[in-house]
């Protein structure tokens, strides 16, 4: 037996009888006769095999099974008009939507910058964007919940396409108290896989050019203190929890303000690209390629 799908617009219908209270003044609401309203209500009936109104003289009231049906179709309508918003956003004369998810360190530094010189070009230009890591960003683009990601992960995982977009390198900073801070010599990956690290966490691209680097040398962090945010981490730097590894990009400022000091390295591959990802088969739509110009432009 096929399962009843009742159109919206007669669900919308009953729920109309049921706030007026009558079937004329449903009508009178609606534009319609009186008995086109009724043949409605009894078509809709026997569609759903339940009987929905019961006519009285003080007019139209809901059966039993009625008020179920009628609080299950108030919430299907609400669901269908959030839909049909949502679809809205999908249109050029509405403003085009662009949906993004960007990495940390992109998110903080460069992502603003190129959302804005977008908007410039196309003030239409409706943007939403999801900040997580890097593999936070790779779900969401593999779940087609954005339409474009940003990732600084030196490895690029499989199915999806991608472009670099630029790159940047990892610093190792320290408070001026700590032992580092006065040293000559580099630091090599064994020092510093002992030296109780300030580290993001697992899924990061910081996290994992790090890893990749001690890797090499068949190293790993021994101990480290884990944090998902480079704030958080630049903070705990500051106050002289230990050394952290973080953007150069993030830490700049506190180095050039003397608040921390880089500690050179040595043996280590730090650097790591920058890079736009997109679900492998598919290409980026017009929004979304018209970001990667102006991103592209400006690296």
């Amino acid at each position: 037996m096929t399962e009843a799908r009742p159109a919206l617009t007669d669900l919308a219908l009953l729920l109309t009888v049921v706030r007026e209270g009558s079937m004329g003044r449903a009508a009178d609401r609606l534009g319609a006769s009186q008995p086109a309203v009724s043949r409605r209500v009894a078509a809709l009936e026997r569609e759903l095999g339940v009987g929905l109104v019961e006519r009285t003289p003080r007019g139209s009231v809901l059966t039993a099974q009625g008020r179920v049906v009628a609080d299950w179709a108030a919430e299907l309508l609400e669901h269908a008009d959030h839909f049909s918003r949502l679809v809205a956003t999908l249109r050029a004369d509405g403003g085009e939507a662009l949906r993004i998810a960007v990495s940390v360190t992109i998110a903080e530094h460069l992502a603003p910058a190129w959302v804005a010189r977008l908007r410039a070009e196309a003030p239409d230009v409706q943007v939403a964007m999801a900040v997580g890591n890097s593999e936070d960003v790779v779900g969401r683009v593999r779940r087609a919940e954005v339409d474009l990601g940003f990732v600084e992960s030196p490895r690029i995982p499989e199915g999806l396409a991608h472009r670099r977009v630029g790159s940047d390198r990892l610093m190792v900073a320290v408070a001026p108290t700590h032992p580092w801070a006065g040293r000559a010599a580099p630091v090599g990956p064994g020092e510093l896989a002992y030296a109780g690290l300030l580290l993001r966490e697992s899924g990061s691209g910081t996290r994992e050019t790090l890893d990749a680097a001690l890797a090499a040398h068949g190293q790993a962090a021994v101990r480290p203190t884990v944090m998902a945010s480079n704030a958080a981490l630049r903070a705990a730097a500051l106050a002289g929890a230990g050394p952290v590894a973080l953007s150069e990009r993030v830490l700049a400022r506190a180095v050039e303000g003397g608040e921390l000091v880089a500690v050179p390295t040595v043996d280590l591959d730090l650097t790591r690209p920058f890079s736009a990802v997109w679900r492998r088969g598919s290409r980026p739509g017009h929004t979304a390629s018209r970001l990667l110009e102006v991103v592209l432009g400006g690296s």
